[in-house]
């Protein structure tokens, strides 16, 4: 069976696009393109990079509230995007908890800490931690744990299964990861302007009520995800039970503000109908 939604991808303006579909069950409805082909994440990433984060914490190997990145943050700040760095500078542009700075320059430092705090590389911690438990074996993490993840369909509907019901981490941590750190935090979500507040989880973007977004006019204002300059995505609707995904090769631009929300919207709609 395969959702007829998913079609929708065979319209965009792309050379390759791939999309898929997962229950809180594990079941995957639909999946439509090469599912197993590796395209680069780029923000994607990042998802995955706090999961690993989560799975350090529950290790005992980090803190949320320990000082990491600059003077004054924590892990929960570099997770949170309110450590006051700079999008893709590591120099401070603002006290850390007072704005929303969305920032590939923290993550990088959260990927520093967690392997010096396990004494692992944070891409090996990575694999070793996430991506081999659920059986990703075509992930890989090859450079910045901001962006430069590589990864198919198929093994982010795993990691997305593995998001909607939690075998790694207790279900209470992923409940954290996915509720609102630091409220009230304005700042600009990157492609779609100011947002006020614009929510984020530890490592997950929130939905909520923000306005124009990249999921559906019908997502839950619960939804959350990422995603990525590369022209790729992954949300996850707990409303819904459903999460989906959708790679391709074409970056980021009008072109996917005005296809992504349509896919979403008739993905859900199909998924309610069922």
């Amino acid at each position: 069976m395969s959702l007829q939604s998913l079609a929708l991808i065979d319209n965009w303006p792309v050379p390759t696009a791939t999309a898929g579909v997962v229950r809180a069950d594990g079941a995957v409805p639909g999946v439509r393109g090469p599912a197993d082909r590796r395209f680069p994440l780029a923000s994607v990433t990042k998802p995955l990079a706090a999961y690993a984060v989560l799975v350090a914490y529950e290790e005992g190997a980090v803190e949320f509230e320990e000082p990491a990145g600059p003077p004054g943050s924590t892990v929960r700040h570099l997770l949170a995007h309110t450590s006051g760095l700079a999008f893709d500078e590591h120099r401070v542009t603002a006290p850390p908890g007072q704005r929303r700075l969305y920032s590939n320059a923290g993550f990088e430092q959260l990927g520093d800490h967690v392997a010096k705090a396990t004494d692992i590389p944070f891409a090996e911690y990575l694999r070793q931690a996430v991506l081999e438990p659920l059986g990703m074996t075509s992930t890989s993490l090859e450079g910045s744990p901001a962006k430069d993840g590589v990864s198919t369909v198929e093994d982010l509907l795993r990691f997305a299964a593995e998001v909607q019901a939690p075998r790694l981490l207790d279900p209470r941590t992923v409940a954290e990861a996915m509720s609102v750190q630091f409220p009230g935090t304005k700042g600009v979500l990157p492609g779609y302007g100011l947002q006020n507040p614009n929510d984020w989880g530890l490592g997950f973007e929130i939905r909520d009520s923000k306005s124009p977004h990249w999921t559906g006019a019908s997502s839950s204002p619960r939804t959350f995800g990422h995603f990525g300059q590369s022209g790729t995505f992954l949300w996850i609707d707990p409303d819904a039970e459903l999460a989906c995904v959708a790679l391709s090769d074409r970056a980021f631009g009008p072109w996917a503000i005005e296809a992504w929300p349509p896919l979403t919207d008739a993905v859900l709609a199909e998924a309610r109908a069922a």
